[in-house]
């Protein structure tokens, strides 16, 4: 009997996660054209945090984020002076990002596919509703051309992190994106914006 029970309540888990996995990482789709939106800004809607990565193809230099180790030499063969310690510390997030983003790229096709801009969205709804969450960006080879991803969610509530990426043939053929807008919609209403400086 106990067995039975075991067996049952794992096979609703392994039913439940997949659809809860499947809900949260939905690719983005492409808005062909876009469209201007009325604003009513509403505090049931907000944006808690943004996270950029741009992933070079061409690896950082020591020091400027993401490279190897500081190494000074000295008559003891070893520096341990606080500003090497700072450097190789503030180096380390940006060098596991790399990682992360590089795992799995094993042919230079497969990295070149990774090279380009990562912008992941925290957002709160604090009711539950159907949101849309849009990015418009440009990027520095098309100047002032906007273009756009968007991804629907439906009834949702509380914390979600939305990720969009600008890579592989769109970066290399068209650049990094110097300025974008993040936009959450519900009802054909923006309710909440973020924006980075450079948006006008």
């Amino acid at each position: 009997m106990r067995f039975a029970a075991a067996l049952l309540a794992l096979s609703s888990l392994t039913v439940v996660a997949p659809s809860q996995a499947a809900r949260e990482r939905v690719e983005p789709r492409v808005v062909e054209k876009i469209s201007p939106l009325p604003v009513a800004l509403s505090n049931d809607f907000e944006f808690r945090k943004t996270k950029l990565f741009f992933l070079s193809d061409k690896p950082p230099k020591p020091g400027q984020g993401g490279g190897a180790r500081q190494t000074t030499s000295t008559l003891g063969g070893k520096s341990n002076s606080p500003s090497q310690r700072t450097a190789t510390m503030q180096d380390a997030p940006i060098t596991f990002e790399r990682q992360y983003r590089m795992f799995g790229a094993v042919t230079a096709l497969d990295q070149r596919q990774r090279f380009g801009n990562y912008l992941d969205f925290y957002w709160r709804a604090k009711r539950p509703s159907d949101v849309t969450v849009r990015l418009e960006y440009r990027q520095e080879k098309l100047h002032e051309h906007v273009q756009a991803q968007e991804i629907s969610y439906r009834n949702v509530r509380g914390t979600h992190k939305t990720e969009f990426k600008v890579i592989g043939d769109d970066y290399l053929d068209d650049g990094r994106v110097i300025a974008w807008r993040c936009l959450l919609i519900e009802n054909g209403r923006i309710v909440a914006e973020n924006r980075s400086f450079m948006w006008e």
